[in-house]
């Protein structure tokens, strides 16, 4: 069995999640399984996903921003740290270290955001285009 297969059946499954408001402006999560379109000898590939910058983000222990949109459409990739979101459909999720947000609330009732663990949260923007 080629290694490509081997890693498609045993390797961890890439996922995110995703932030977005509806047509009435409400905020709501939903789950996005990553799908490998690509089979190479030493793993698999995505299809790309085009982008426009990469900004490095650090945010204090105390951060806790009221209700708010998300400025632009863009990957949230913790690093350090952890982040609890809150959409306004009343749905939180805890997004630690790892994990992957996409935001793309720009419009609509917005979200919550809150430091977990009164720690220090380093993370990645991958904004889109």
């Amino acid at each position: 069995m080629p290694a490509a297969t081997q890693s498609r059946n045993y390797g961890a499954i890439v996922k995110y999640h995703h932030l977005y408001a509806d047509e009435n402006g409400e905020s709501h999560f939903k789950n996005v399984n990553v799908e490998f379109v690509e089979e190479l000898f030493m793993g698999n590939l995505s299809a790309p996903v085009p982008v426009k910058n990469l900004i490095f983000r650090e945010v204090m222990p105390s951060y806790d921003l009221d209700w708010h949109n998300a400025p632009r459409r863009q990957f949230i990739v913790n690093l350090t740290g952890g982040v609890r979101i809150t959409a306004s459909d009343g749905e939180e999720r805890e997004i630690g270290p790892g994990e992957i947000l996409l935001v793309e609330d720009t419009t609509g009732k917005g979200h919550l955001s809150q430091a977990l663990d009164g720690k220090m949260r380093t993370c990645l923007f991958v904004t889109l285009e």
